[in-house]
């Protein structure tokens, strides 16, 4: 038998607690592993324990939405022009925003030198805001300091940020 760690995230411990006391009261004397773990899932909202145990099915991918923004970048990584739709161009800023650095306040001399690296064609400062306007980054009202905002890229800009760094 497998020993495997099950994670459960419980975000109402008293209502998980009534339901698992219910639950155990309903049984004929003290329920078997299998039994329990089954009652334990059930309280926590999950169908059984196999619906807790599963992993999420993974997010699908956009490949048309992937193959449009992979036609901006040459062959070296960097991008060429800007593109057309909105779609697009949110999608090609994700690899602008992993060449900042984590957690940590930059001038906009900083910034512009990260983007720039990226760049084919000389319009970083379209670049910059358009990070502030997508929400991958953040900039005092005075504009001396940026940070990039930390958050999950989709899947389509984690495919693409790899196949650049190929």
């Amino acid at each position: 038998m497998s020993k495997d760690a099950t994670p459960l995230f419980i975000p109402d411990v008293t209502g998980f607690a009534k339901t698992l006391r219910k639950s155990l009261a309903d049984q004929d004397g003290i329920p078997g592993h299998a039994a329990m773990l089954a009652l334990i899932a059930k309280s926590a909202g999950y169908k059984n324990h196999q619906h807790l145990r599963a992993k999420p099915a993974p997010e699908p991918l956009d490949e048309l939405a992937l193959k449009r923004a992979l036609r901006v970048f040459d062959e070296t990584g960097r991008m060429a022009r800007w593109p057309k739709q909105t779609k697009v161009q949110g999608l090609c800023l994700w690899p602008f925003w992993a060449r900042l650095p984590a957690h940590q306040d930059m001038t906009e001399k900083e910034v512009n030198e990260a983007l720039k690296q990226g760049l084919a064609f000389a319009d970083h400062v379209l670049l910059r805001r358009s990070l502030i306007d997508h929400k991958l980054a953040t900039r005092t009202i005075d504009g001396r300091t940026y940070r990039r905002l930390e958050q999950k890229p989709p899947p389509e800009a984690l495919a693409l940020i790899n196949r650049l760094r190929q």
